[in-house]
């Protein structure tokens, strides 16, 4: 078994990450805006009050793409290298962070179901789509 090559899973991660933030741009940003508003309305917080926070978002993004690279290098030999090891380790971390997150969140009922369902989707793509990109360009050492 190679040793995991972290040059390789940090950039690859970062290219997972800018996939991770392009897609939350326009999903959330973009097509889910309103829904977000009222959303925060409903919370009694200002409609902008997310604003403030895609800083973070866009750090947790990159954080995120790098784990999501990571656990591929770590699966990568038993699973083989290309872009169906990639989806699987997409898969894997959107259950783990996605999925669950979302499951644990939504019986609380602070935002409407349609927006766990739809995001829950959307992330299970985008995370697929994120570990085949950076995936591309991970070697082992």
């Amino acid at each position: 078994m190679g040793r995991i090559n972290w040059g390789r899973v940090v950039v690859g991660g970062l290219l997972a990450g800018v996939v991770l933030n392009i897609v939350d741009f326009v999903f959330f940003g973009v097509m889910m805006k309103q829904d977000i508003a009222a959303a925060m309305q409903a919370l009694g917080k200002q409609p902008g009050a997310m604003d403030s926070l895609v800083p973070l978002f866009v750090v947790l993004d990159f954080v995120t793409g790098i784990g999501l690279l990571w656990v591929y290098a770590a699966i990568r030999p038993r699973f083989g290298a290309g872009a169906k090891t990639a989806v699987i380790a997409g898969v894997a971390v959107w259950f783990f962070v996605g999925l669950l997150h979302a499951l644990g969140e939504a019986p609380m009922g602070l935002f409407p179901q349609k927006m766990y369902t739809v995001g829950t989707i959307v992330a299970l793509v985008e995370y697929a789509v994120a570990g085949a990109v950076g995936a591309y360009v991970y070697k082992e050492m």
